[in-house]
């Protein structure tokens, strides 16, 4: 008696595999569309920093001004490692899908209030303690939405491609940024800048009410992750996600080389080549403020396939090489960058200048592209939420969220429009380090067997 499965039809297996490729895609398009405009909401406030500064501090030292708008939009960032641990435990407990249903709306809701919020000249000092209020609902609220929407993504994607699959997540931040600078573009030279700057750049933060219905009312037809269906089915979930996650010395040792073997110096490489490069322009080289956004704009469109082309890289020769890659390049390389972007500025040639904020986009793409997948293999099921929000949000909100603020801060004190790289290039230099020589290959990580493996203890059967 043969032992083999009966064969099935062609067409029959065709069909099937077409239906989760077509389901697959369905997962994609519905968590990056939610994931791109919480970045929009979040980056929105960034994209217009040199307009709010004016709106809601002191009129009188402009550069105090600036560094003040540069903390608050720090503060969203320093508040994500909580929003990752609190929403993180309610996507392990609960489920993914509701988690980053409940993100979405948080972030929604704050960024709205923003483009009704009065300013300092019209209720003082409560102005600017609003809106570190708002900024800081949002640090939470994205703080839960990424990890959701990776390990949601990844959780439907095959062993073999989730790099490629959730790369398409990782393009939603770039995405968002990339969409908060062209609306800031489109709504002021539509109103001109007298108007824009006088109630005009409430416009992009309102919208986001209508972006976020749109979005809410995918995500709802969405079903949840197949892993932790099982596991619930299972009774296999954490009840305890935080003390799993953080209460063993194992888990504690992948969260820290996680952290600083890939997502810190990430982090500073992702805003050094996008939100730094863009207030460089503004603000050191005194590009036109349209200028710069269209410089950084259009060198954000084109580096975005590259997130797809170096996700897929990851499943061929491995997510360590590529990231670490990432790194020692930017490390190498951001002095020499910058110092031609001083050059081209005098006069201002937009061509050169885009070409040099590009080849930071490759960077970030380098370093990006591959992080989802990584941090969802090097996690188990039952506490894969909680576990790699931590270091992702860490690397990504307080290293890489505080450089503007740092990097400008440094500037201004030395007099030295070079001296800010040299926080980028550190962070960057210690992730090529550590994850050089103690950051695990995870691309083989077939995350489907844990659940057969705890189903039949004794091996495969």
């Amino acid at each position: 008696m043969s032992n083999e499965f009966p064969a099935q039809p062609v067409a029959a297996v065709s069909a099937a595999s077409a239906a989760k490729e077509y389901k697959i895609w369905q997962v994609i398009g519905a968590s990056a569309a939610g994931t791109m405009i919480e970045w929009y909401d979040f980056y929105i406030f960034g994209s217009l920093a040199a307009i709010i500064s004016g709106q809601f501090f002191p009129k009188d030292n402009p550069t105090a001004g600036f560094l003040l708008t540069l903390a608050t939009f720090a503060t969203g960032f320093a508040v994500r490692p909580f929003g990752a641990l609190f929403f993180g435990r309610i996507g392990d407990l609960v489920g993914r899908k509701y988690a980053f249903l409940v993100t979405l709306l948080l972030m929604g809701g704050a960024t709205t209030l923003i483009g009704v919020l009065p300013t300092y000249s019209q209720i003082g000092i409560l102005a600017p303690i609003l809106l570190v209020v708002i900024r800081l609902l949002q640090g939470l609220a994205l703080g839960g939405e990424y990890g959701g929407a990776a390990v949601y993504v990844a959780e439907h994607s095959p062993d073999e491609r989730r790099g490629f699959y959730t790369s398409f997540i990782q393009i939603t931040a770039t995405l968002g940024l990339f969409v908060s600078l062209g609306i800031v573009l489109s709504v002021r030279m539509s109103l001109g800048e007298e108007a824009f700057k006088q109630w005009g750049w409430r416009i992009p933060f309102l919208l986001s009410a209508l972006l976020v219905g749109m979005s809410l009312y995918i995500r709802l037809k969405l079903k949840e992750s197949p892993i932790f269906t099982k596991l619930k089915q299972e009774g296999k979930t954490s009840s305890a996600p935080l003390k799993d996650s953080f209460g063993n010395r194992h888990n504690w040792k992948i969260i820290l080389l996680a952290l600083f073997g890939a997502t810190a110096g990430q982090g500073v490489v992702w805003y050094t080549g996008q939100f730094y490069a863009l207030y460089f322009l503004q603000n050191t080289l005194k590009v036109p403020f349209v200028q710069a956004n269209v410089i950084v704009a259009v060198a954000l469109a084109l580096g975005m396939p590259l997130f797809v082309f170096f996700g897929s890289l990851s499943d061929r020769v491995g997510r360590k090489k590529v990231m670490v890659a990432g790194n020692l390049l930017a490390a190498v390389c951001y002095y020499p960058i910058y110092m031609a972007m001083k050059a081209f500025s005098e006069p201002i040639n937009p061509v050169a200048l885009c070409a040099l904020v590009l080849v930071q986009v490759v960077f970030v793409t380098m370093v990006y592209g591959p992080i989802a997948a990584y941090l969802v293999e090097a996690f188990p099921a039952k506490i894969r939420y909680t576990s790699l929000s931590l270091p992702y949000h860490v690397g990504n909100g307080i290293f890489g969220g505080l450089l503007p603020f740092i990097a400008s801060a440094v500037t201004v004190a030395t007099g030295n429009i070079y001296a800010g790289l040299l926080y980028p290039i550190s962070i960057a230099t210690i992730t090529v380090i550590v994850g050089g020589l103690y950051l695990k290959e995870t691309r083989h990580v077939r995350i489907w067997d844990e659940l057969e493996a705890s189903r039949h203890p004794n091996g495969p059967v």
